[in-house]
């Protein structure tokens, strides 16, 4: 077991192991290592700079953490006596340099502040790989709906027959909703991209540092200016996790329709065999296996932000080492979202859609009684609720007579003495019809989705554009940092 250098003062006695054990968080410490390197680069770096300790020692502090970033965690000595992953590297680095050279690094700093430094460098990281796969679901989708300009499908409300759309149209709802998860989450980065480093344990250090320095080499845009909050805070954790829930529910709901209108019942789409299984005992069977997993992976979000505010809600100010326990929860919603994003783009990217059957649940069950309604407001010069009740009364007995709905609405037309001709009737009752002449900004229309369709991929183009640079920047931090 190794030494731990924080208990050998005020601790005489080293806990059990299972004690040990218990409190480490070193099995999900894993995420931070590098962080946390890049952050003991940039703090020294300072130190030197500022003249609390000698430049040669500063670095050779530093040649040491990029050698341990190099040689990666597997090569430290992950012993849970050392706590975490900060005390880890450091004992690391007094192993090769000594105390009194390699003691030096942590002057003016706690292990708090490095803790929430280290956590939002990776997050940040983490956010702007999400919103890539995002951004590639969103150009997958996209490609699909333009094939699908023109495909007739049926709209559902209450998950009955509503109106005639098509599934192009239906495939922009999926980007419409991802686009505000992107939103959420370039907004979010602004609140986890600020620094804490240099708060100390909770009320900075009286050693002469410059905070804005090391904001300036990690790549920070701001600072938190309150040591006390600096430490403390974890509502960028929960923020982005709670926006993670709703992509989750957004990615959940996609995955429900899948599953849904692959069934024979609906028969409107085929997911490819690469994601569905069989049956171990009916050799017929197409299950939608990968849809199912990630429509239930996605309900752990749900639970995981509920615990971690939970965990927060009740801490008193400053540090608790309650906070330990929020951030497997925050990598556990992350990384299931990751892989969650795969699936769903390969799942919708490889999907088989059956035309004809689409056309068919567009045809059928008096989806365009809507525009048959409005037709006789326009033709007719009667109000809205007339025309409803008219169209109403007429499918009922058009249902209930085994009869055309053409052959009904004329009858029912001159029970309350108007006219309207055969052929505007059948016009109105025709679903691409329907379908063309909602041309209103976020319609069906061919011409108005093929319009929302460049309109997104603009949007899509500045979203990337942004998400680029802010990986440009981390990885031009991360190169300065390693070279020094």
């Amino acid at each position: 077991m190794s030494e731990n250098i924080l208990r050998r003062g005020r601790l005489s006695q080293t806990p059990e192991r299972k004690v040990l054990e218990y409190t480490t968080s070193l099995p999900f410490d894993r995420e931070i290592f590098e962080s946390d390197i890049l952050c003991n680069i940039a703090h020294t770096r300072m130190l030197m700079e500022r003249g609390i300790i000698p430049e040669e020692e500063g670095r050779r502090i530093i040649e040491e953490l990029v050698k341990i970033w190099k040689e990666g965690m597997e090569a430290l000595d992950l012993d849970p006596s050392l706590e975490d992953i900060h005390m880890v590297i450091e004992n690391e680095l007094i192993r090769r340099l000594g105390e009194d050279v390699a003691g030096k690094m942590h002057t003016g700093r706690s292990r708090n502040d490095q803790v929430a430094t280290d956590i939002r460098l990776t997050l940040r990281e983490k956010v702007l790989l999400i919103l890539k796969k995002l951004i590639n679901l969103e150009k997958t989708l996209i490609s699909l709906a333009e094939e699908h300009l023109e495909t007739l499908f049926v709209g559902y409300t209450h998950l009955q027959h509503a109106q005639p759309t098509t599934y192009g149209h239906h495939l922009l709802s999926y980007l419409s909703m991802l686009e505000r998860d992107i939103q959420r989450l370039l907004d979010g980065y602004r609140r986890i991209n600020i620094s804490p480093l240099g708060c100390g344990a909770m009320a900075t250090t009286g050693f002469n540092i410059d905070r804005r320095r090391t904001m300036e080499l990690l790549g920070f845009e701001g600072l938190i200016e309150n040591s006390m909050d600096g430490v403390s805070t974890r509502d960028f954790i929960l923020e982005t996790m709670a926006h993670l829930s709703i992509l989750g529910t957004n990615l959940s709901k996609i995955c429900e329709e899948l599953i849904l209108f692959s069934t024979y019942e609906f028969g409107v789409i085929e997911l490819s065999d690469t994601y569905t299984s069989t049956s171990s005992i009916m050799p017929q069977k197409k299950n939608p296996d990968v849809a199912e997993i990630a429509r239930a992976k996605l309900s752990t979000l749900n639970g995981n932000l509920v615990s971690a505010l939970t965990i927060l809600k009740a801490l008193p100010n400053t540090y608790n080492r309650d906070l330990q326990e929020v951030t497997p929860l925050l990598w556990s919603s992350v990384y299931t979202i990751l892989d969650t994003l795969e699936m769903v783009e390969g799942m919708l990217r490889t999907l088989k859609v059956k035309r004809e059957r689409m056309r068919e649940l567009a045809e059928g069950n008096y989806s365009t009684a809507t525009e048959l309604a409005d037709t006789l407001v326009r033709e007719c010069n009667i109000s809205f609720r007339s025309a409803h009740g008219i169209v109403g009364e007429a499918v009922r007995r058009a249902i209930e007579e085994g009869r055309d709905l053409v052959d009904v609405m004329e009858e029912v037309l001159k029970k309350y003495n108007l006219t309207l001709e055969r052929e505007k009737i059948e016009r109105a009752l025709d679903p691409m019809e329907n379908v063309k002449v909602r041309k209103v900004i976020g319609g069906p229309a061919p011409e108005e989705v093929k319009r929302a369709i460049g309109s997104y991929l603009k949007r899509i183009e500045d979203y990337e554009k942004e998400v680029d640079n802010k990986i440009e920047k981390i990885e031009n931090v991360k190169k300065k940092l390693l070279e020094l």
